[in-house]
């Protein structure tokens, strides 16, 4: 493996978290928690990117949210990284894509918000995603009617996996996903900029 990289045996069932952090929260530390918990992951990643092409205002310098995240999840089985960065990808598909070719046997699964879902359609190879990898979707406030009325969850509901089977996500043969409530935490990065409580 590349220095720099995350080491991981195959057979490992790996949540990815992707964002820009900008910055980090509890919330994030919150769904991290219950998602390797309610889908029976291994581990987890925070795949901090280097920007998001659906925000025109670019994210604080990635070496200060990379350290804002290491400061807030603290986890034996969670690791901050930032491979897409490494790796050069810039949306989910090719990031997936890339990590599937270096980890092969490693099972992945792509972590949203329930506010995810609900704008999924509108990122770029969207079908791709769901298509590659098992999705796992984790309720937040507000988001949960809107989540589940959306094209992706419309067009993918007979992929969907209830919520008692959970846990069989990470193994499943995609396209696959679930949608879990999970104990309500409402945070936002965007609220946090607002407020000024974020100097990078």
């Amino acid at each position: 493996m590349k220095a720099g990289y995350p080491f991981l045996r195959p057979g490992l069932a790996v949540g990815l978290l992707g964002g820009s952090f900008d910055p980090p929260h509890a919330g994030h530390v919150h769904i991290t928690r219950e998602a390797l918990r309610a889908f029976g992951l291994d581990r987890a990643w925070w795949l901090v990117s280097p920007g998001n092409p659906l925000k025109a205002r670019g994210p604080a310098p990635i070496a200060a949210r990379l350290e804002a995240c290491r400061e807030i999840m603290q986890h034996p089985r969670v690791t901050i990284t930032d491979i897409e960065a490494r790796l050069g990808t810039r949306v989910t598909a090719e990031t997936i894509a890339a990590l599937q070719e270096l980890y092969p046997g490693v099972h992945f699964v792509w972590l949203m918000g329930a506010d995810n879902l609900a704008s999924f359609h509108k990122w770029r190879d969207w079908r791709v995603i769901m298509d590659t990898v098992p999705v796992g979707v984790l309720a937040r406030p507000g988001d949960r009617i809107s989540a589940r009325m959306s094209p992706a969850a419309r067009l993918y509901a007979r992929r969907r996996l209830a919520a008692q089977d959970s846990h069989l996500l990470a193994r499943s043969v995609p396209p696959a996903w679930c949608f879990v409530n999970v104990p309500m935490m409402d945070l936002s990065s965007s609220a946090i900029r607002a407020r000024g409580d974020w100097r990078a």
